[in-house]
Order: C-alpha cells, then sequence, then structure tokens
C-alpha cells in the first residue's frame, strides 16, 4: 500500500484539536469550581475541626454571597440550635419556609427544623403547630414523637394517651409509648383531687394502665395504694402480692404501707415473713427500715435491735447502721444517748448522700422515687434501690 504524504498534515491536526478540547475541559472545571467561594471550604474544613463557632462564621459569609444555596442554610440552622442561638436558627429556618422556589421536600424538612427550634426554646405552641402541619409527610411520624413529648411535657395525659396510640398504629419501627404510666398519671390526679366519683375514676384509670402493661408493676402498686386510701386492706394486699410476683424489688418502696395492711388484716406476722424473704433476694434499706419498726412496734426496741443487728452483719450498710442508732436511742439514756446521737450525728451526712435515688439514664438524683425521671423525663429510669445498694453491686 502506498503512503499518502496527506497523512502527515491529518495526524499533528488531530493532535492539536484534542490539546485544545482538554484546554477547554479543564478551564471549565477551573471556572465551576471558582463559582464556590473559600469561605465554603474554611467552614468545611471548620467543621472537620470541630470547630463552629469559625465554622457559622464562614458559612454566614457563604450564605451572604450566594442566597440560593438550600442545604448550607439547613446546615447552618442546626448549627445555630446547637449551639442554643435558637433565635437565629428559627430565623434561618423561617426564611426557608417562606421561600416560594423551594421543593415541597425541602419545605417540609424546613418545617420539621423549625418546629424543633421552637422546642428548643421553650415556645411549646409554635412548636405544636409546626409539627401539626407535618401531617401526611414523610416526616409525620417523627413530628408524632415530638407531639408526643410536648404532651408530656405539659402533662396533658388524655392527649398523650391518643398521640401514644396514633403511634402504635403508625410508626414502622415499633414504638412502645409509656401509656400505663399515662394512665396512672390520670389515677393519681384523680385520687389527689376532690370530685365525688374521684375513687371510680382511679379506678378505671388503673384498669385501663393494667390493659396496657399487665406485667408493669405500678398499675399494681397503685391499685393498692388506691384500695389502702379506701381502708380496703384485703384489696390492697392482693394487689401488692401481685407486685411481689411481677417485681418483688418494687416492693420495698411501699413496705411500709404493706406492714400496715398486714398488721390491720390481723395478719402482721404472715407480712413480715413475706416481706423478709424478699429483702434477702433484694436488698433494700426502705423494706429493712420497715421491717425493724413493725418488730420495735410488735415486739419491743430490744428485739427489733437484735434482728437488725444479725441483718447488717449479714449485709453491712450505713443506712441500717442509722435505722439501728435510732432504735438504740429509745431504750437508752443518759451519758449512752448522747453517745450514740454523736455518732449518729457523724454518719448522718454519708447517709445522706447513699440515701438518694439515681436515674440510670442522666444520673439525677433525687430523695423520692420518680416512674419519670426530672432530669431527662425518660421513663422507668430509676431503679427501686437507694445509692448504697447500687454502689455495693458495682
Amino acid at each position: 500500500m502506498e503512503f499518502e504524504l496527506w497523512w502527515l498534515v491529518v495526524i499533528p491536526v488531530f493532535f492539536g484539536l484534542g490539546w485544545v478540547a482538554s484546554r477547554i475541559d479543564a478551564r471549565h472545571l477551573i471556572r465551576q469550581s471558582s463559582q464556590l467561594p473559600d469561605a465554603y471550604f474554611k467552614g468545611l474544613n471548620f467543621l472537620l475541626n470541630e470547630q463552629p463557632d469559625k465554622a457559622i462564621d464562614a458559612f454566614v459569609d457563604v450564605v451572604k454571597l450566594d442566597p440560593e444555596t438550600v442545604e448550607l442554610h439547613f446546615a447552618l440552622g442546626n448549627l445555630f440550635r446547637r449551639r442554643g442561638e435558637t433565635d437565629r436558627a428559627i430565623r434561618v429556618h423561617q426564611s426557608l419556609v417562606g421561600r416560594s422556589d423551594l421543593l415541597p421536600e425541602q419545605r417540609e424538612h424546613a418545617r420539621f427544623e423549625l418546629g424543633q427550634d421552637f422546642l428548643r426554646a421553650g415556645l411549646l405552641d409554635r412548636a405544636e403547630d409546626a409539627f401539626n402541619r407535618l401531617e401526611g409527610t414523610s416526616y409525620a411520624a417523627a413530628a408524632l414523637r415530638h407531639r408526643l413529648d410536648l404532651a408530656q411535657m405539659v402533662r396533658d395525659w388524655p392527649r398523650a394517651i391518643e398521640l401514644a396510640r396514633q403511634l402504635q398504629r403508625d410508626a414502622a419501627d415499633g414504638a412502645h409509648p409509656p401509656i400505663a404510666h399515662f394512665h396512672c398519671e390520670l389515677a393519681q390526679q384523680a385520687l389527689a383531687g376532690k370530685a365525688p366519683d374521684r375513687d371510680a375514676q382511679a379506678r378505671r384509670e388503673i384498669d385501663l394502665a393494667l390493659q396496657a402493661g399487665p406485667a408493669h408493676p405500678r398499675p399494681w402498686l397503685l391499685r393498692g395504694e388506691a384500695a389502702f386510701a379506701a381502708d380496703d386492706v384485703e384489696g390492697a394486699i392482693a394487689a401488692w402480692t401481685e407486685l411481689e410476683r411481677i417485681s418483688p424489688a418494687h416492693l420495698g418502696l411501699i413496705g411500709e404501707r404493706w406492714l400496715q395492711a398486714h398488721e390491720r388484716a390481723g395478719r402482721l406476722g404472715e407480712g413480715l415473713a413475706r416481706l423478709e424473704a424478699v429483702l434477702a433476694e433484694h436488698p433494700s434499706v426502705d423494706a429493712l427500715r420497715a421491717v425493724a419498726q413493725a418488730r420495735a412496734r410488735r415486739d419491743g426496741p430490744a428485739t427489733a435491735i437484735a434482728w437488725l443487728r444479725a441483718s447488717l452483719a449479714r449485709t453491712p450498710s450505713l443506712l441500717g447502721l442509722e435505722q439501728l442508732l435510732e432504735l438504740q436511742k429509745q431504750p437508752a439514756g443518759g451519758e449512752l444517748d448522747a453517745d450514740i446521737a454523736l455518732t449518729a450525728s457523724l454518719i448522718q451526712k454519708q447517709a445522706a448522700r447513699l440515701s438518694r435515688f439515681v436515674c440510670g439514664q442522666c444520673g439525677f438524683k433525687a430523695r423520692r422515687f420518680y416512674w419519670q425521671c426530672p432530669g431527662c423525663n425518660h421513663w422507668d429510669s430509676y431503679p427501686p434501690r437507694r445509692t448504697e445498694e447500687l454502689e455495693a453491686e458495682s
């Protein structure tokens, strides 16, 4: 085949065209990257280095230069909320909700973020309104959880029950809201009120609580409390016996009333035996104190002191020692009584520290037992045991 001379011209032309095309693409890429402000990359770098304050300043500059950056608005609003600058977060998300060029899913996202801003700022009515507007959207389930939290915060228990049942029906993750607690709260409100039918209201709510959580200790404890207040000692004993079966550790919380109910029924010995059996398996200073005081009433302080000494020998307890000193004050007198008082004062401060209940979620300590933690609002986060007993286990 003969070599065509014109190929010597065509080949360099093709190489030249390829070089020109590559230069054009490179310039186009450089132009595209130059459209992003330097502050954007600075902000990302600050975020990676965990410097949110500087990142916010950089992103504010970007938003000023390019107001169309929707995702950056979301990031900026979230950063403001995390820093506690809820006013600025609200302004950012309100500006997004008010934009006419937003896609429907972006508007839903902005409204959900705005509801969280209002919630963080304590504007509960506005937060609820924002979350209510998300029904039927992709954020409906998450908004429903926040609405349930709001109902609990304002202690609107009928509303909480309604929302909790809706969440059970609609939630794909098999959520189990504490509906039994909500009915128990209504029962306690009824018992504390002055309505003529308060006892009937309380019993009705307790029955509903048992339907929602038949294996939960609180409805049984509350049913016994209601019966005991109505002087139905047999009903109280029956309810608390079921509590003993379901969660014996919780029996210590009402150990004193358990023994009082048995004493009124003429069966104090039976009540003592059962509470002492629970105490052997689940050490509790409340149960220990209840048994010691009941024995002192029935058999006298000397017998109660001997029993308490034997119990402390098996399970040493500073709180139990404090109770022992209290019992020893009764028969003692003169100089011995002063020595006991001095010893008691020395251990009182330490005993007070060890007698708190502690939330297992946030560590909030309280003198009384709570079903819902006042610190983190978690339900059932308090073990029915005091600090000393928990520290002995660890």
